[in-house]
């Protein structure tokens, strides 16, 4: 796993989170927020202008979409509040009994060991999880109308399945995120965000990890609506948080390189990720692109991984 992505688990389940804050009934709220139609159409993933190539990106697929709608909004933590009381369901990170954790967003960094992977800053931290997105000791009071975090791909299936919805396809998502522009590189347009004046969606500002300036108001996540919607009415489909697809992580090129990561991507179950997160940065994590791509492993589920629902249309 890469830059801003959470890191493959190892290890059996240790324990799971028994007692849940009164905070999870005080803030649940199952209320959907608005979809967005989309008319079946011709559409395709991909870009002519790869950033990062490795990931797949340059391979251009054309699709014929059937009709599909999806949630304005990814999902919250007062939406994934009620889905918890109405079901009582557990989240892999709960059942591991701890979660992965950018080291930036603890008071004391130092305190945790580290994720693995050469990537030093990922904390793993005892207790983090969905209403505790960094350890026992944080805590969900001021973020119902943040995305749900620490969600593995199981989890975002579930609740898809509670509600009655589903994960999107990659042709799917990247049409959506372009938001009727005919082939954006972001979905607001071709504008790069920077570090000192443009701040159009949740991503990092500064030097990665190190430091963050902060400069668009938010260390971590952010309310679902904080930033302008795209041509569709659909927040957030830059940044803030990853968001999980239906799809399993290939890249569809005939190269040996290529074969090599499909080859890993099975192994460790991994599922495509799309739209970047606070985390990504144009110097390191340049994956808030609508064809940037990130793969997952299926039970990871860090404190910027979250997901949105789509449906089927007649």
């Amino acid at each position: 796993m890469s830059c801003c992505g959470s890191m493959t688990r190892t290890g059996k389940g240790s324990a799971i989170q028994a007692d849940r804050p009164k905070v999870v009934a005080e803030i649940a709220n199952s209320a959907p927020p608005e979809k967005v139609y989309f008319k079946g159409a011709h559409s395709f993933t991909g870009t002519a202008h790869p950033a990062i190539p490795q990931d797949g990106e340059g391979v251009i697929r054309k699709y014929r979409l059937k009709p599909f709608e999806v949630e304005t909004v990814p999902v919250t933590v007062a939406r994934f509040a009620a889905f918890v009381i109405d079901t009582d369901y557990v989240t892999v990170a709960e059942r591991f009994g701890w979660g992965l954790v950018f080291r930036g967003l603890l008071d004391d960094p130092n305190s945790v060991p580290p994720g693995g992977g050469g990537t030093p800053w990922w904390g793993v931290v005892d207790g983090a999880c969905w209403y505790a997105p960094e350890g026992r000791n944080s805590t969900i009071v001021s973020r119902a109308d943040h995305p749900v975090t620490h969600i593995a791909f199981e989890d975002a299936q579930a609740f898809a399945a509670w509600a009655g919805a589903r994960l999107p396809s990659e042709a799917e998502w990247e049409h959506a995120a372009r938001g009727g522009l005919e082939n954006p590189k972001f979905p607001w347009g071709d504008k790069e965000p920077n570090d000192a004046d443009y701040f159009p969606c949740n991503i990092f500002q500064g030097r990665f990890p190190e430091f963050n300036s902060i400069a668009d108001g938010w260390m971590g996540t952010s309310p679902v609506t904080a930033f302008e919607p795209n041509g569709a009415g659909l927040h957030d489909m830059a940044g803030n948080v990853w968001e999980w697809t239906a799809e399993p992580f290939r890249i569809r090129s005939a190269s040996k390189t290529a074969q090599v990561r499909n080859a890993h991507a099975r192994q460790y179950d991994e599922r495509l990720l799309k739209g970047g997160s606070f985390l990504c940065h144009i110097d390191y994590c340049y994956r808030y692109r609508i064809a940037a791509r990130l793969a997952g492993a299926a039970d990871s589920g860090g404190c910027n991984s979250g997901f949105r629902l789509f449906y089927d249309a007649a």
